[in-house]
């Protein structure tokens, strides 16, 4: 009871923001306010001391490096074997943060419109064999995005202190070829994949809620006048009939729309910028800004085979030495460049 009602003090008490109360704002002498500031969300802080919280956060961060660069890193043991892509290869994706959309052109004048998505710390985690995963291909299991190592359970710490590598908050997994096989604790970045091929990004769409069938389904409803009562946004008759005597299962009613995952096939990289690691992928893709998704090789037929002999298994910074700055494909237009030249 007495937690209940400290909770309920506190809900009371904005952020850095004034209580007044509207009878006593007419006269000052009778102005009743009440400040709180809170710098940090963290409950426990507030009972501490500068001392103290400062060595709350060293040995945090002793925590977090021993757990990641004091460890012996995999990397430093024997490589894994690597080998030549071949037709039909299937290679590891990334896990990617959308930033925000941006305007494009081409050099004929075209203009497209383009997501930009930033590969944050990502690296190869856990390697699952064919046993392990489904009895059918084997996969990685991929982590992007470094967070507090008090986000995470105990058994998810023990796969990020085997890959040596600090806690990320999106955790999936790849379908991968045999010989696309990578060796845990690998970084991956967004040289991974080069302007001109075709990617398919998957994430989880906004979620609006209950919903009609009109701004669900695009209904177009029913007339507004002529002695329609009520049924302007409703579905009309659902046509069970007499026959099946029943409504069939995946008829379109109002429900639940969106907070699905959605994946959008065949999006083609225009540019990819190697400094900050961002991906320029065309059109628009599900998920709201700062979102994690996931970004891999497309699997259509007419897509699949767009860039031949790419970065197998990934690229790999230490040995393929540095890339430009900036990977334009060939029809985009560089605003840097010169458009006219005179002869």
């Amino acid at each position: 009871m007495l937690k209940s009602a400290m909770w309920s003090c506190r809900l009371l008490l904005q952020r850095g923001t004034p209580l007044v109360s509207p009878r006593a704002a007419g006269s000052p002498a009778s102005l009743v306010c009440c400040i709180r500031t809170v710098k940090t969300t963290t409950w426990f802080e507030e009972h501490l001391t500068e001392d103290n919280q400062e060595y709350m956060r060293k040995s945090m961060a002793e925590e977090i490096r021993r757990q990641t660069t004091e460890k012996l890193n995999p990397l430093k043991d024997e490589p894994w074997q690597r080998h030549e892509w071949t037709e039909g290869s299937r290679r590891v994706g990334l896990v990617a943060v959308k930033l925000g959309m941006a305007p494009i052109w081409t050099k004929t004048g075209e203009r497209h419109v383009v997501t930009m998505l930033q590969v944050q710390d990502c690296h190869v985690l856990k390697y699952l064999s064919k046993e392990e995963f489904d009895g059918h291909t084997a996969a990685l299991m991929v982590g992007g995005k470094n967070v507090s190592p008090f986000q995470r359970s105990e058994e998810d710490m023990e796969i990020f202190r085997n890959a040596g590598v600090p806690p990320k908050q999106k955790v999936t997994t790849f379908k991968v070829s045999d010989n696309a096989i990578i060796k845990p604790g690998t970084p991956l970045y967004a040289a991974h994949f080069r302007p001109g091929q075709y990617v398919d990004v998957t994430a989880k769409s906004i979620g609006k809620g209950f919903q009609g069938v009109m701004k669900r389904y695009g209904f177009k409803g029913q007339p507004a006048t002529h002695g329609q009562t009520k049924t302007h946004r409703r579905p009309g008759a659902s046509g069970p009939g007499g026959d099946p005597a029943k409504v069939f299962k995946g008829k379109k009613m109002p429900g639940m729309m969106g907070n699905i995952f959605i994946t959008t096939s065949g999006l083609k990289i225009w540019r990819v910028n190697t400094k900050y690691n961002v991906l320029y992928v065309n059109g628009s893709v599900p998920g709201h800004r700062n979102c994690l998704l996931k970004v891999r090789d497309s699997v259509l037929p007419t897509r699949s085979s767009t860039l031949l002999n790419p970065p197998f298994p990934t690229y790999f910074a230490e040995e393929e030495g540095d890339l430009d700055e900036d990977l334009y494909d060939e029809n985009l237009f560089v605003h840097t460049e010169p458009s006219l030249t005179l002869t």
